[in-house]
Formats: C-alpha cells, sequence, structure tokens
C-alpha cells in the first residue's frame, strides 16, 4: 500500500459529492470503491496504465468539473472513466505524472505498433 497523493468521490452534475464511489490514487496503483451495503474494491497498478483522456461537457465546465477515462490492461478493470471531478485537468496530470514515474520505478516500457494499412498486403509475397 503506498502513500496517498489524491482521493474524491463522483460528484453529482451540480458538483456536490453525493455518491457512494471514491477514487484514490496511491503512489503505486489506482483504487476505485463502489457501493454502499455491499462495497467492491478495484484497484490497478499504475504502470498497466496505457492512456488517459479528459472530457467536459458543457454543464461539467459550468460547474468546474470533468470526466477522465482511463484505458489499462489490467484484467478485472480495463478501461474506466472517473465521473465529475473537480479540478480534472490538475487531477489527469497528477495520475499522467505518476503513471510514468512508476513505468520508469518498474522499468516498464509501453509500446505501441504503427502498421501503414496501404503496404500490409504486399509484404509476404514470395
Amino acid at each position: 500500500m503506498g502513500k496517498v497523493l489524491w482521493h474524491d468521490r463522483k460528484r453529482t452534475f451540480c458538483g456536490l459529492p453525493w455518491s457512494f464511489t471514491t477514487y484514490t490514487l496511491e503512489s503505486d496503483r489506482f483504487v476505485v470503491e463502489k457501493g454502499f451495503l455491499s462495497r467492491k474494491e478495484y484497484d490497478v497498478r499504475l504502470y498497466r496504465i496505457l492512456n488517459i483522456n479528459l472530457s467536459r461537457s458543457l454543464s461539467q465546465r459550468l460547474f468546474g468539473l470533468g470526466t477522465i477515462h482511463i484505458d489499462s490492461n489490467d484484467k478485472d478493470l480495463g478501461s474506466f472513466d472517473l465521473l465529475n471531478i473537480k479540478k480534472s485537468k490538475k487531477v489527469k496530470e497528477l495520475i499522467s505524472e505518476q503513471v510514468e514515474a512508476e513505468r520508469r520505478r518498474n522499468r516498464v516500457t509501453a509500446r505501441e505498433f504503427m502498421m501503414d494499412m496501404d503496404d500490409h498486403d504486399d509484404d509476404f509475397n514470395l
């Protein structure tokens, strides 16, 4: 269990934290807890996060909120959204910086394979 760097809960459309979903960024993992009577906890190691995107609708911008979409190669959680987050741009940058730090610490590299779709059919003709 790492040091807690950020903690918040999902907010309603008007920015009020009336929800039973919490998000916690630790130094080595990201934790999502859901539920009221029956609680479920999901965690993903930060070095397994592949992509982080931020989207802000008009109503979210009016209330200073945003939704952060995270793609990971975690088997249980996979891709997930952090809904209606306050100071979402700063939170996205914090997560991104911590992901890169964990990748360096664990010596993990993210590799993307790109292929020219127009040229692939002639590559294996003998």
